[in-house]
């Protein structure tokens, strides 16, 4: 077992776990505004740390391959809606509702898979697939609409993943073209914002000029952790690392912000944790045999 790898991994997701708290404290500052400045920063820091470590070799084909650019230009928007939807969710108060659209991601990823790479589901997929359904049908007939919060989150993350698997480039380097995509748009709104004299920098305390100008830290850094452990780690340890994240978030929303859970959220969470738990066991159960067959093969050869 790489210890290492783990120790990334879970250092990876309890930082994005915890990022609610982050994004509540800008709470003074408007969503829209918070995600722009995310933008900005986040490319700023990411060519920090490239020019450290001196890798810009990649760059040059890239800008060439008209192909890849448009890639990433539709995960850039893709990953930005996400980041925005997120941060407007947590600061309205919905942090419960962002906790389960990242405990539903993972299977939205399979019925991707299904459309998308025309991967066949496995009967246990299908099951669990149906088990979660029907807990955003409960939640959409008590609640008297759809969980959109948790679906959009979901669906933008999963479809942003979708792109991500078909993408030439490294987690790192693929984010540094994405904000970059989107860095002129953001940094001409913060510009009018501030032409405008309704923009937050000069506006708001010296602290939350510190945690927009850190926005890119904190985007950037629990990124380099997940790519170090993705190296080092099977794929199948992140996948059960990965709901460290939404349980973080969920105790932070129950026990520090006081989120209403009442019992038609706690059903429907529990049917969709039945969901994920039977995905969850399937998984484990189909590695193993797959690993029992080819060691099998492996002896008859």
């Amino acid at each position: 077992m790489n210890r290492r790898g783990v120790w990334y991994a879970l250092a990876a997701y309890g930082l994005w776990g915890v990022l609610p708290i982050y994004w509540k404290s800008l709470g003074q500052v408007d969503a829209f505004e918070i995600l722009m400045h995310r933008m900005v920063w986040s490319l700023i820091f990411l060519i920090a740390v490239l020019a450290i470590r001196k890798r810009f070799d990649w760059l040059r084909s890239v800008l060439r391959d008209k192909k890849t650019l448009l890639l990433y230009t539709v995960a850039s928007l893709l990953l930005g809606s996400n980041w925005g939807l997120f941060i407007w969710a947590v600061n309205a108060d919905f942090i419960v509702e962002t906790s389960l659209g990242y405990y539903i991601t993972p299977l939205f990823n399979v019925l991707l898979g299904m459309v998308v790479f025309k991967e066949r589901l496995r009967a246990g997929q299908w099951v669990a697939i149906g088990v979660a359904a029907l807990g955003v049908v409960y939640l959409t007939i008590n609640y008297g609409h759809l969980p959109w919060i948790a679906l959009g989150l979901a669906l933008s993350f999963s479809l942003y993943g979708v792109l991500k698997k078909k993408a030439p480039l490294g987690a790192f380097e693929g984010l540094t073209i994405e904000t970059a995509v989107l860095f002129l748009p953001a940094l001409g709104y913060l510009l009018y914002l501030q032409s405008s004299g309704v923009g937050a920098i000069g506006q708001v305390d010296p602290m939350t000029h510190w945690l927009l100008a850190l926005t890119g830290v904190a985007t950037a850094i629990p990124l380099l952790f997940f790519s170090a452990a993705a190296q080092r780690i099977p794929l199948t340890w992140i996948g059960f690392i990965q709901y460290l994240s939404p349980s973080i978030s969920m105790v932070i929303a129950l026990f520090l912000y006081h989120e209403p859970f009442g019992v038609v959220r706690q059903i429907g969470f529990i049917i969709i944790g039945v969901a994920l738990l039977l995905f969850t066991m399937e998984n484990v159960v189909y590695m193993r045999r797959s690993k029992r067959a080819s060691r099998q093969h492996g002896q008859q050869g």
